[in-house]
């Protein structure tokens, strides 16, 4: 009897897994038809570009998020912009003094302790930090202007500490045309 049950588990064991064998294979044979391998080759160097994004024209707005960054973030209570910021603000300026048909509007955000009005005042401080470091680097003031947003628009609304400082930011949007 002890026989017969183990071997069912094996039979079911097993009919499970040709199961799973059948599903697989139908699996691969309805992708059979997706198949891309011919246009897309595997990148045999660490830089090569990712799929999909092959296409994206230098001097971009694209190529500006992806290969630069819009994000600049601060120490809780601060407008000063440290080294990690400075490298981002670098790459900013470096793109826009290559790219000049692109207007920069500078949008600071904060999520410290204090009041709204105390939140809006040290965005706008950021954001203007940022701006002044960026005009520091050579690029037109009259190709930026800074907002401060406060607590507006938060990347992500929760109690700790790691998650707060994600709101602590200026991120660089660019435009084709100055706001008014």
């Amino acid at each position: 009897m002890t026989h017969i049950r183990s071997s069912s588990r094996v039979t079911t064991a097993n009919a499970r897994r040709l199961a799973l064998g059948l599903v697989l294979v139908a699996g691969a044979a309805a992708l059979a038809g997706c198949n891309t391998t011919d246009t897309v080759a595997t990148p045999n160097v660490t830089n090569a570009p990712a799929i999909g994004f092959a296409n994206i024209a230098p001097g971009s707005e694209e190529a500006f998020m992806l290969n630069v960054g819009r994000r600049t973030y601060f120490k809780p209570g601060s407008a000063e912009i440290d080294e990690t910021a400075r490298m981002t603000l670098d790459k900013q300026a470096d793109w826009l003094n290559r790219n000049t048909g692109w207007y920069a509007k500078i949008q600071g955000f904060a999520d410290d302790p204090g009041t709204e009005a105390q939140n809006t005042s040290l965005s706008t401080k950021r954001a203007n930090a940022a701006m002044a470091y960026l005009v520091s680097k050579g690029i037109a003031p009259g190709r930026l202007w800074a907002k401060g947003y406060g607590t507006e628009r938060k990347v992500r609304d929760c109690p700790e500490e790691e998650c707060k400082a994600q709101n602590r930011r200026v991120v660089t949007n660019l435009r084709e045309e100055k706001e008014r």
